[in-house]
């Protein structure tokens, strides 16, 4: 025992973290790995271990026995031993389970004939269907999963293992061999997510398929004559991915701060696999951007890429795509006719940038297209709707992570300073607010008049600041915008329109701009120096991750992210589950309350 060490490691997988002892700041980066961060009040943050945390962290190679010296090395007391064996049993789930190729088979092509040009005879079309095993070195686990609705349902089916020729070497255990099932290939995606409910993750040993070769080469100048040299973090990340081109390899989930250069991340995978790539991400500007930066720092031709949108829907060895056109369809009930994009060429890999934001209707198709190689870009794994099981699963489990704070020391993301400033309803609002139902007491907050004032007073005091206000409500915004003499983009500005603005910011022509959720995700807006946040969505974690994002290219000064929240309101308790996002990544949060404008000296004097 060391009563100077910052956590409290509990019987009940719950650690506490006292973030004012010695070595709180290295306790919480060894704890980002493995755990979850639950609450973050002022003193004691309370992390949870659970079975997805410690499986994203098997999947980077970090071990049980890793995630057990951590947690002595920071005890205060000792760790329970039963905490210490939960960790060892659940982490070893991962890879008790094991996908690997199955011999194919030539079956009879029941469904079509072939007929000569008489039509005279016909005769029945054979065709390969393909096949993969589920191993298991446990007796307990075949017994397990044979008891299960799979077997029942014939989805999977017990059998004896036969090595198939193309690959007679699986490096497949007696055991394996003895505690074998047979599934169609087509299933790989769908048992995997099956037996993730069961607890059983499955560590995917089946090769990815190649695809189809395309020369792909990072440039050592930018088109503008600026020399391009990938970062050592951005490399490791895609050699985490890439591993040795071998089982296993190829897929999964790359975890790095905005701003970091996920899109470099990006490339620099497409360099090392050279193979035709289809990349889907946020909204039509992220696209515009992904192809810009193609252009800038590869050897691709505008004649490779191509764009495939509600504007524009060419497929060319590397298109980009966005999520919204994948999930169109003309009618509620009916098929999504665009899902077929991802069958037209030979993709040899498919990038899902912000991957937590990946639609659930997009799911169903990553599960089928198991065999190309794939990696999700990401901020941070927090989904609102709780499907991080299918983004381990169906994605792929992370393979790389590095904390912000270690990025911010660094120097290749900005330093940030987070504030919360909170205002009071005026007594008319008030009243509106206590006899209002819970979704309108959540906009009163949000739009509270008061902040109006406030937003005004923070851009007189920061001249030098390049600002962004970011909001919720449209009316809200407009208000700003037109108070400010601000542009504004929304939902409904149009795209041209929109890469205009955006353009201008960051040329240094407009100073502060006024925008709604869209530039939430994949927007570049190097120079930005100061956030306002003055209404969100409902205390989304992920959200806060992308909206501080959004400032922190590095640059000379700290850059600064207000929040306005309105005091004895839903949007303090929305407030605190978005700050668990800051203080898991080290940032400390400073509260103002707001009475009048001296309140805001000691966050702008000297701006």
């Amino acid at each position: 025992m060391d009563f100077s060490n910052p956590l409290i490691v509990q019987s009940d997988r719950t650690l506490l973290l006292d973030v004012h002892a010695p070595r709180a700041d290295e306790c919480r980066n060894a704890l980002i790995p493995f755990a979850e961060l639950e609450r973050s009040p002022e003193h004691l943050h309370t992390y949870r271990l659970t079975p997805l945390s410690l499986w994203n962290a098997a999947g980077a190679g970090f071990s049980p026995d890793d995630a057990v010296a951590v947690l002595k090395e920071f005890a205060r007391y000792d760790v329970p031993q039963a905490v210490e064996m939960w960790i060892k049993e659940t982490a070893g789930r991962f890879g008790k389970l094991r996908l690997i190729p199955a011999p194919s088979v030539l079956v009879p092509y029941k469904t079509a004939a072939i007929t000569d040009p008489n039509g005279e005879n016909t005769q029945a079309k054979e065709i390969k269907e393909e096949y993969l095993y589920l191993v298991t070195e446990s007796r307990a686990v075949f017994k397990e999963i044979s008891a299960s609705l799979l077997v029942k349902k014939n989805t999977l089916t017990p059998t004896e293992y036969k090595a198939p020729e193309e690959n007679a070497d699986a490096h497949v255990t007696e055991d394996e061999k003895q505690y074998c099932f047979l599934l169609h290939l087509t299933d790989r995606g769908s048992i995997k997510q099956e037996l993730l409910k069961m607890g059983w993750p499955v560590k995917d040993d089946v090769p990815m398929a190649d695809g189809e070769p395309l020369e792909i080469n990072l440039r050592s100048k930018t088109l503008s004559g600026k020399n391009f040299d990938v970062r050592g973090y951005q490399r490791e990340a895609a050699r985490a991915l890439v591993g040795d081109k071998g089982a296993g390899t190829g897929f999964g989930t790359i975890v790095l701060p905005c701003g970091a250069g996920k899109t470099i991340v990006g490339m620099t995978v497409m360099d090392a696999l050279k193979t035709s790539t289809l990349i889907i991400t946020t909204n039509i500007s992220a696209v515009h951007q992904w192809i810009d930066e193609l252009l800038d720092k590869t050897d691709l031709t505008a004649d490779q890429i191509a764009e495939y949108t509600g504007e524009n829907k060419t497929i060319k060895p590397v298109t980009v795509a966005t999520y919204q056109i994948l999930t169109w369809r003309p009618e509620k009930e009916g098929p999504y006719p665009h899902f077929s994009l991802f069958r037209e060429r030979n993709w040899g890999l498919i990038i899902y940038d912000e991957v937590h934001m990946l639609p659930a209707p997009v799911f169903r198709v990553v599960a089928e297209i198991q065999a190309i190689r794939r990696v999700g870009l990401t901020a941070t794994l927090v989904r609102e709707d709780g499907l991080q099981g299918n983004v381990f699963s169906l994605v792929g489990p992370k393979r790389y992570d590095v904390p912000w704070k270690d990025l911010e020391t660094s120097g290749w993301i900005a330093s940030a300073e987070c504030i919360e400033i909170r205002l009071d309803l005026t007594e008319e609002k008030e009243i509106e607010y206590a006899v209002s139902e819970p979704r309108k007491k959540h906009r009163i907050a949000s739009e509270n008049p008061a902040k109006i004032a406030v937003v005004s007073e923070l851009v007189s005091r920061s001249p030098q600041d390049k600002i962004l206000i970011i909001g919720q409500y449209l009316d809200q915004l407009a208000e700003l915008s037109k108070m400010l003499g601000a542009p504004i983009i929304t939902g409904k500005t149009p795209n041209d329109e929109r890469d205009k603005i955006y353009a201008d910011f960051r040329a240094g022509k407009i100073r502060v701009l006024v925008v709604s959720k869209v530039a939430n995700f994949a927007i570049d807006l190097p120079d930005a120096s100061m956030a306002i946040q003055v209404s969100g969505t409902f205390g989304s974690r992920q959200e806060e991750a992308q909206r501080l994002g959004r400032i922190l290219r590095p640059k000379e000064r700290t850059s600064r992210f207000f929040t306005l929240i309105t005091r004895n309101t839903v949007e303090e308790d929305f407030g605190s589950n978005r700050q668990k996002f800051l203080a898991e990544q080290g940032y400390s949060y400073r509260l103002i309350r707001y009475k009048d404008p001296s309140d805001l000296d000691p966050v702008t004097a000297g701006q």
